[in-house]
């Protein structure tokens, strides 16, 4: 690794700048693509496979895509920098998508798996942003840097579900399968972000931390600590959060066209208004995951990282109980929606800062695909056993379950402070 000539802290501070605002906008056009995806798996996946309970196997897949790919990604970043893992995420992703495109044309559920654990492995990289923020960050805003990325992604990841209904009419127009047609929206954005980061996120934040740490000169904004016992709950708070977000959430469409269904006395309900619903439900949980991620970014450097994950396992527990009390309303199920993802952002942004700033920069990227690895691979478990769960004790029983994981968690915050 070189050791050429280290910028001063001045300098350090503007490409930090620039930094954030590449991935912020990268994150913007990931999560038109993600957003998609959320929204049409579970309908997609339930209607090649003609079995409703297999409708978990597409977030299953999603988060099997991106557990298979967040430690080699985490890897090539620690060797060729953030640039390159970031655009290799982006072409994952774009294959997937013509998978899944492909898939629909010709009614074969397994080649729908396939596309969308490509799609997985995409945002795998996507996960990275968030890390890829702090590289360069002082210990004062860590929190913020990192929640600010993690806040772009609320432009896409709302517009994504918003366009199911006009991408599918777009689709019809050019001849796209059915639940498809949102995915043209998704091809545009994931190009887009592939040649922003190709261009623009130079120098690479990663490749200009390790060059500071190896430094004989001051370390800048690099702080060489580690805290494995803190790592180690970081990690868990953060796939915690995720497996309990996930599996209700890849749950939530099937569960909602039963409520629609419901409604008009078990006759047939137009597509158009289920995916209406759906998009409308998952959009307002998707602002929920992203939009106040700058506040919890701002708390999780103003009272602690710890404190501000109790604060989402509490935010968990609210929207948790609400779905157990009311899960056959429409209204407290929208509601419950948007409060699980307000806590999982407050999860994510403080377990993710919690896990940098216990961990010496060589040991981060490991550590971090670990912990991606984990978050993902943990909620495709839960994902198909959620599928499982609805069809089984149904949606209440499944949010009691997921309160049990949040009581486990914030039970070992301790471990937290160590």
């Amino acid at each position: 690794m070189s050791t050429a000539v280290v910028p001063g802290i001045e300098e350090i501070a503007r490409v930090q700048g620039r930094t954030v605002r590449v991935l912020a906008a990268g994150q913007v056009l990931g999560g038109v693509s993600f957003g998609a995806t959320v929204s049409l798996g579970a309908l997609l996946a339930a209607d090649l496979s003609g079995e409703e309970s297999l409708s978990g196997f597409a977030t299953a897949a999603v988060t099997l895509g991106a557990a298979l790919c967040a430690i080699p990604l985490a890897r090539l970043a620690g060797v060729r920098g953030r640039r390159f893992a970031l655009t290799l995420g982006n072409a994952f992703a774009l294959a997937g998508i013509a998978i899944v495109i492909l898939s629909a044309a010709l009614r074969l559920f397994p080649l729908l798996l396939a596309g969308v654990i490509l799609i997985g492995a995409g945002n795998a990289g996507n996960l990275q942003s968030r890390f890829a923020a702090t590289d360069l960050a002082t210990p004062r805003r860590r929190g913020r840097d990192l929640g600010t990325v993690v806040w772009a992604t609320t432009v896409g990841g709302v517009l994504g579900p918003l366009m199911i209904t006009p991408g599918e009419a777009l689709g019809a127009v050019v001849g796209m399968p059915p639940l498809t047609g949102a995915y043209l929206f998704s091809i545009v954005a994931q190009v887009a972000a592939l040649v922003l980061y190709l261009v623009a996120l130079r120098p690479d934040p990663l490749a200009l931390a390790q060059r500071i740490a190896l430094s004989a000169g001051p370390s800048g904004p690099v702080v060489e600590s580690d805290r494995p016992v803190a790592a180690r709950y970081a990690m868990l708070a953060v796939a915690a959060s995720h497996v309990v977000m996930a599996s209700v959430m890849a749950m939530t469409p099937i569960h909602l066209s039963h409520i629609a269904h419901a409604a008009h006395g078990g006759h047939a309900v137009e597509t158009t208004e289920i995916t209406l619903l759906v998009g409308t439900t998952i959009a307002l949980h998707v602002l929920g995951m992203y939009g106040a991620s700058p506040l919890f970014g701002w708390l999780a450097d103003r009272i602690g990282r710890v404190t501000t994950i109790l604060a989402g396992l509490g935010i968990l527990t609210l929207a948790l109980g609400t779905l157990t009390l009311w899960p056959d309303e429409q209204p407290a199920v929208v509601v419950g929606l948007f409060l699980l993802g307000l806590g999982w952002s407050a999860g994510t942004v403080a377990g993710s800062a919690l896990l940098t700033e216990s961990t010496p920069i060589a040991r981060r990227p490991r550590r971090q695909g670990l912990s991606d690895t984990t978050m993902t691979a943990s909620a495709a478990v839960g994902s198909v056993l959620a599928g499982i769960v609805l069809g089984g004790p149904g949606y209440g029983a499944l949010a009691l379950i997921a309160l049990a994981i949040v009581a486990v968690t914030a039970l070992l915050s301790p471990l937290g402070r160590r």
